[in-house]
């Protein structure tokens, strides 16, 4: 799990992963949820300086927690957390999911692992673009065809040795990559697409922290 956010958008005076929802640290939602759905164990790469603060945000978790100072971009990060991965004999299946999300729904994660275990090497949950979409370029635009444009979510599943050889590829190479299942495409993989949900909002700016209060308010969730 990435929770190395700074939370500047939203104006915290903490990493936007410790940010209470309805009381809650956004970490410690994402933890639950991911424990719900039968996750064994947890790491998480946070930012330098808040060992204490995760500590205590995840503290009582029912799942096996880790916490691992991340790295300066989101790909050092999870790699950092790759890395700790590698000490856990008998691990060939893991998601990388942003603390950004506390409200994806087990059944999301249910998906992206069943995919895994009918045989994908990548997995990434997707819901279709709702606005329309105009490409602009040299002060002209052009309508683009929503129909074949999807939004990407997380938990993104992997096999473990794939997801680490693709984000040692990116490395080696000096690609960026804006989510992991680029680390695979980089190789050449395939990645197969499932349902996403649309309670599984990215925590950007405070007008979202609105908006999962409000999806906690209607299902009665504390």
């Amino acid at each position: 799990m990435v929770a190395a956010g700074s939370g500047s958008r939203l104006g915290a005076s903490v990493p936007k992963a410790l940010v209470l929802l309805d009381g809650v640290a956004l970490v410690r939602r994402c933890v639950d949820n991911l424990a719900e759905a039968g996750v064994e164990r947890v790491v998480v790469t946070i930012p330098a300086g808040f060992e204490d603060d995760f500590a205590g945000a995840l503290q009582g978790a029912d799942t096996q927690v880790t916490c691992v100072v991340g790295g300066g971009r989101r790909q050092d990060s999870v790699r950092l957390g790759l890395r700790a991965l590698g000490h856990l004999p008998g691990t060939t299946l893991v998601l990388v999911h942003d603390a950004a999300r506390p409200l994806v729904p087990a059944v999301v994660v249910g998906r992206v692992l069943q995919a895994l275990r009918d045989g994908a090497v990548a997995v990434v949950p997707t819901l279709p673009v709702v606005d329309s979409i105009r490409r602009s370029a040299a002060g002209t635009s052009s309508v683009v065809d929503r129909s074949r444009l999807r939004a990407v979510q997380t938990p993104q599943g992997f096999r473990l040795d794939e997801l680490v050889r693709g984000h040692t590829h990116i490395e080696l190479a000096g690609l960026e990559v804006t989510d992991d299942a680029a680390a695979c495409e980089a190789l050449g993989l395939p990645v197969v697409l499932v349902e996403g949900h649309r309670h599984a909002l990215k925590i950007t700016e405070p007008v979202d922290m609105l908006l999962a209060a409000a999806i906690l308010a209607a299902e009665g969730t504390p």
